[in-house]
């Protein structure tokens, strides 16, 4: 059976988008003011610098802002084990291992006892001496 290109795009793209479905990210954001400083996706944002802990609290108001938005992925998998399967998917599963094994022993070797044999030469034809023919 013939991989054609389609098909390698095609179990390309269903591994991408399992990895993607089961992909939990966090989104954090940095404000100051109303204009986007910073945006991060694996790692801390970086701060303007004029947070709250530069500037007294008594005196002004901090006017940054920190948004986190989190993108969750498919978390409810069902892993199944060895221990959780039923007698008959035990057996099926069984069964199926060992019919499957024995496709890739071999046959046992033959002796072919000829192998080595070369015939005489032949000094006469003995067909049409005997006067027999095939019709």
């Amino acid at each position: 059976m013939k991989t054609t290109i389609s098909n390698k795009i095609t179990s390309l793209g269903l591994a991408i988008l399992v990895v993607f479905s089961t992909l939990s990210l966090t989104v954090e954001k940095h404000f100051c003011g109303d204009n986007l400083v910073d945006v991060a996706i694996f790692s801390n944002v970086e701060k303007c610098g004029m947070d709250k802990s530069s500037v007294t609290e008594t005196i002004t108001k901090s006017c940054c802002k920190d948004e986190v938005e989190v993108v969750k992925g498919l978390e409810d998998l069902k892993l199944n084990t060895f221990d959780n399967l039923s007698l008959d998917q035990l057996v099926f599963i069984q069964s199926f291992i060992y019919s499957y094994s024995i496709l890739f022993e071999s046959l046992p070797k033959e002796i072919i006892p000829h192998k080595n044999y070369s015939p005489p030469n032949i000094v006469k034809d003995i067909q049409l001496l005997d006067d027999v023919f095939l019709i």
